[in-house]
């Protein structure tokens, strides 16, 4: 996509344009997981054990490079929108140098302490073997995969999203050709197990961050990185720390709200622990389209602020929160209808998970919608730099609201189980109606972060006038 489009063409075709690839990238990338479980299922439960028990550890750690992601990409939109295109690659430099930095010492950190994490989780002897490997492993090419999403971001902050698609897709299918070849061993090749799965993904990984580095460094993209800008600027080094660590805490925050829930959700027995397991499946992926839109929205409002056109701006987000709703509503409607189909998908040969699963996803699949809006409004904060605020509404949602009400509907009322369930909705929505008012009162259009002063800015905000739920 040009400039021209993004800061003046139709906003609903640019913001479908940017959102779009972001979707597939992000289906791509779990893809990923997907196919290291398709192979490591064909090597017993044990194997599949050994990936199941570092998953949580590894995923908590790639939260914490999101979010210095999520950095990267609100400060290129901004310079980027503003015709600022040196401060752009020195942003990008900046971030890149930031966030290799940190992944090196977590990957240190994380190696080191893997086998600690394993006798924390109370690993059997047969499956600690394999999981230690793999989790260290997983844990070496953090390097890879934190470049790689502040290559994402770089390229979501300029408008430039299909190519990313193009990589991703390109590893998925090299990863699902390697990763029997590392598993199973083949020729002069090695059978490693379960730690072929993840030298696999470490192969394509660091394919993959190749070719965005030289991308980057040809120009080509709207960016041109060189060596000079890699010179530590501590000053813009501690503004992209700033802004990225909020957002860090708050993917960190999502990862073990969750691990909390299924602690309360094991005291009722396997067949509920399986419900869920179904169900949530259903929620991931749903996930994907909100996380795409409201990427989208927060690229394009950073962009269209940084050019001063906060009239536009405030029409990106009014019309990216009714898409965010309106969709996620559409797909809650279809899943309730279709509950018992979508859960025999997963489980199909067990009617007590079926009907338990149906039950858990018709309770949350109506209050998807609001969950479509809270993160668009989310992806708003975000594209002025403000992350602090969608951290502290995640931690209400998840430690305020959703646990300790699945903990009393559960235990102190007779719906037990189906509590739990009753705790997503109820969380859900109270949130994005406190979003939906925090956005309502418009402090969000006086923030910048590029330092730009126009005179324009300020005209154009005087002509803002109360439309739908803004109020000045």
């Amino acid at each position: 996509m040009n400039k021209t489009e993004l800061l003046e063409g139709p906003i609903l075709s640019s913001l479908l344009k940017l959102a779009v690839p972001i979707m597939i990238a992000n289906l791509l990338q779990a893809a990923y997981q997907l196919v290291d479980a398709f192979w490591v299922g064909r090597l017993g439960g044990d194997a599949v054990a050994a990936v199941s028990v570092s998953t949580p550890v590894i995923f908590l750690m790639i939260a914490l490079g999101t979010g210095l992601a999520i950095a990267g990409s609100i400060l290129i939109a901004q310079y980027f929108g503003a015709g600022q295109q040196e401060m752009v690659n020195h942003v990008a430099a900046q971030t890149l140098l930031m966030v290799i930095t940190v992944s090196i010492v977590l990957s240190f950190i994380g190696y080191w302490l893997s086998p600690y994490f394993l006798y924390l989780l109370k690993v059997t002897p047969q499956v600690y073997n394999n999981a230690l490997g793999f989790m260290q492993i997983a844990f070496i090419g953090l390097v890879f995969s934190f470049s790689f999403m502040i290559f994402q971001s770089v390229m979501r902050g300029v408008g430039r999203v299909t190519l990313p698609v193009y990589i991703v897709l390109g590893t998925v299918i090299l990863n699902f050709a390697l990763d029997p070849l590392f598993i199973f061993g083949w020729n002069f090749i090695p059978a490693m197990g379960v730690k072929g799965a993840a030298l696999a993904t470490l192969s394509t990984q660091s394919l993959a961050i190749i070719i965005g580095f030289v991308i980057l460094f040809r120009g080509k993209h709207g960016i041109h990185l060189q060596l000079k800008d890699f010179k530590p600027d501590f000053k813009h080094i501690r503004k992209a720390f700033k802004i990225g660590f909020p957002s860090s805490i708050e993917q960190s925050m999502r990862a073990i709200g969750l691990t909390a829930i299924t602690f309360l959700i094991v005291h009722f027995g396997t067949t509920t622990v399986a419900s869920y397991g179904a169900g949530s499946n259903l929620i991931q992926l749903i996930m994907i389209p909100a996380l795409g839109l409201s990427m989208a929205i927060a690229t394009l409002v950073g962009q269209n602020i940084g050019a001063g056109n906060m009239l536009r701006a405030g029409k990106i987000a009014k019309l990216g929160a009714y898409l965010g709703f309106g969709l996620l509503t559409g797909i809650g409607i279809i899943a309730y209808a279709f509950a018992p189909h979508l859960i025999a998908f997963f489980v199909p040969n067990d009617p007590a998970v079926i009907e338990g699963g149906t039950t858990f996803l018709r309770i949350t699949c109506l209050s998807w919608g609001f969950l479509g809006l809270q993160m668009c409004l989310l992806g708003v904060f975000r594209a002025v730099g403000n992350t602090t605020l969608p951290m502290i509404l995640t931690l209400v949602s998840q430690w305020v609201l959703q646990f300790p009400l699945a903990y009393i509907l559960s235990h102190n009322t007779s719906l037990g189980a189906v509590g739990i369930w009753w705790a997503f909705p109820v969380s859900t929505v109270i949130t994005a109606i406190v979003t939906m008012l925090i956005y309502a009162k418009g402090d969000w259009k006086k923030e910048r972060l590029t330092g730009k002063t126009n005179k324009l800015i300020n005209k154009v905000e005087k002509e803002i006038v109360k439309e739908g739920f803004e109020v000045k």
